[in-house]
């Protein structure tokens, strides 16, 4: 009998889960491949959602946690958590001996996960490479491309960048991305089937979820930092002011979140938020029937940019955080401003919904990494020698 292929997936983010889970899933249940799941950095914080319940729940067992969130949302803490990671993930990798480990996307963390697999000679797969964004997560993003051996991109349009990056097209592979799989869930089953307030809590107003709402979930831009707070505030102000219902979503631990939580705490505080109900986090499908049930999602979240898409579901893009990532017709991109964000929101409201768009793929992206984690040769074409 042939022994398992043994893919270690690092996790480090909350985000990052639902855009791997059916892949993980995939690979758990391969039966070429035996699944080493590490859990690190935001993904264990539960003041900005800990993952660790919904992947617990899922059924996921975690062979390692590693906590190195350095405190304090700044560009320095940022750089040192990167650190902190490379010399935790060191360990875990030699400890438990991948054939290849897979990170994802473009987060400060999961360079930590590409350099420390690439000095250790380990094979690394990258997940959504490729695109861009025009500020500090392309970098990394590429970078990380640089460091990898197999890539799994989402869309024609990053599988050409990969290309000229100057990767072997060989191990160059267009699955989709992952998080699509969930939205095709979705898609077929769009029913709120669950008590949204019973199951995640929160805090704030209660919400009919049967009656018209809107999403927000806003980000600090990590080369827009020091502007956290003024940016929050221009969407608290406009969402207040509109008196639409709304879910609110906390922001990921990036340099600048201090400011964006400052900022909604604030505006909670001074009682201006009586149409508005706050979460840390929810399970990805839940979050995108939440979603497709919306008038609008408002924010700078990718998941605006690929999920929304397929869903069709209308969007309201603010600032830079996504800038030049390929997108469908259903985003409005607009600046910070109050004004243009009541307008563009209400736009939205007023129009029919937007047709869907499969630019990131059209499901069973999960299923195609794993056969091709089965399939492609332990080459290491990228050793680093000393």
């Amino acid at each position: 009998m042939n022994k398992k292929r043994k893919i270690c997936v690092v996790v480090t983010a909350r985000p990052s889960y639902s855009r791997i889970k059916t892949a993980l899933q995939a690979i758990k249940d391969h039966p070429e491949l035996e699944l080493q799941l590490v859990v690190a950095a935001s993904a264990l914080l539960d003041r900005y959602g800990s993952a660790v319940k919904y992947i617990e729940e899922d059924g996921f067992e975690i062979s390692a946690k590693v906590f190195n969130i350095l405190e304090g949302e700044n560009l320095t803490a940022a750089a040192k958590t990167t650190g902190i990671g490379i010399i935790e993930l060191s360990s875990v990798f030699d400890n438990l001996s991948p054939d290849i480990v897979v990170t994802i996307a473009d987060r400060f963390e999961t360079m930590a996960t590409a350099v420390a697999a690439s000095f250790m000679n380990i094979p690394l797969a990258h997940i959504q490479g490729g695109e861009v964004t025009g500020n500090i997560d392309e970098k990394v993003r590429h970078s990380i491309s640089k460091l990898s051996d197999y890539h799994f991109v989402s869309s024609d349009d990053a599988y050409q960048r990969v290309l000229k990056l100057g990767e072997n097209p060989s191990f160059i592979f267009n699955t989709g991305c992952p998080s699509i799989d969930l939205a095709v869930e979705v898609k077929n089953q769009p029913e709120m089937d669950f008590d949204l307030i019973e199951r995640y809590g929160g805090v704030g107003v209660n919400i009919d979820v049967k009656k018209p709402y809107i999403v927000v979930m806003q980000h600090p831009v990590t080369n827009e930092y020091k502007l956290s707070r003024n940016h929050i505030d221009e969407t608290l102000r406009a969402v207040s002011e509109l008196n639409i219902p709304t879910f609110w979503f906390w922001p990921n631990v990036d340099a600048g979140s201090d400011g964006t939580s400052k900022g909604i705490r604030s505006f909670r505080e001074k009682g201006n938020t009586d149409n508005i109900h706050f979460f840390k986090n929810m399970k990805g499908v839940d979050f995108l029937k939440l979603l497709y049930n919306s008038d609008c999602l408002i924010g700078n979240s990718s998941v605006g940019i690929r999920e929304c898409a397929f869903l069709g579901i209308p969007v309201v893009n603010i600032g830079s955080r996504q800038n030049k990532r390929i997108r469908g017709n259903n985003v409005i991109d607009i600046d910070y401003s109050k004004e243009e964000i009541k307008k563009a929101i209400s736009s939205h409201i007023n129009s029919p919904k937007p047709e869907y768009s499969d630019v990131y793929g059209g499901g069973e992206a999960g299923l195609k990494i794993a056969q091709h984690l089965s399939e492609v040769p332990l080459v290491f074409h990228k050793t680093i020698t000393f």
